[in-house]
């Protein structure tokens, strides 16, 4: 299945907002930490979910981003197809050139996979991935994770000596 980092991401990111949605805006510096993606291209990934109207931002301090609308109602195949990410497992990325500027053998094989894909992630919304327990056990892991390097950055900044008081 080509399916490639740019949707991986998209879902990796509503997923975390799904499941943080409680906590209020969420920044994508904290989205960043948690998961692993940079912030620059979580802005471009946002910029995208945001104009397909499947996130809202909100200003200021405190600010950050959440769902637009209930998880139960944001299916995995809006998420993919917000970020320009085709679900294809052609050759030809479905344009029936895969053999000489022809169709292959087995390009309606393919684009009929890649049909079912597609509906299969259009059965599942960010809501039935939350719910999931092994998928709670990661995020729960992660948010350990985040808050004990909180805690170490400020132990390590309440032990730092100021340069210009060292004589």
């Amino acid at each position: 299945m080509k399916l490639t980092t740019k949707g991986r991401y998209a879902v990796t990111a509503m997923l975390d907002l799904a499941l943080h949605a409680n906590q209020g805006p969420i920044s994508l510096a904290d989205i960043s930490e948690r998961q692993g993606i940079s912030i620059s291209y979580l802005e471009q990934l946002f910029a995208k979910l945001r104009r397909n109207e499947l996130v809202s931002s909100v200003r200021g301090p405190g600010g950050g981003y959440r769902l637009s609308r209930e998880s139960a109602e944001i299916f995995i195949a809006q998420v993919v197809d917000a970020v320009d990410e085709p679900v294809d497992v052609t050759r030809c990325e479905g344009q029936g050139t895969c053999q000489n500027g022809e169709p292959c053998l087995t390009h309606y094989l393919w684009e009929d996979l890649s049909q079912q894909l597609h509906q299969f992630l259009s059965a599942i919304s960010l809501q039935s991935l939350v719910e999931r327990s092994e998928i709670r056990k990661v995020a729960e892991r992660q948010d350990r994770y985040q808050q004990e390097a909180i805690s170490t950055e400020r132990v390590i900044a309440d032990n730092l000596v100021p340069v210009n008081t060292i004589t």
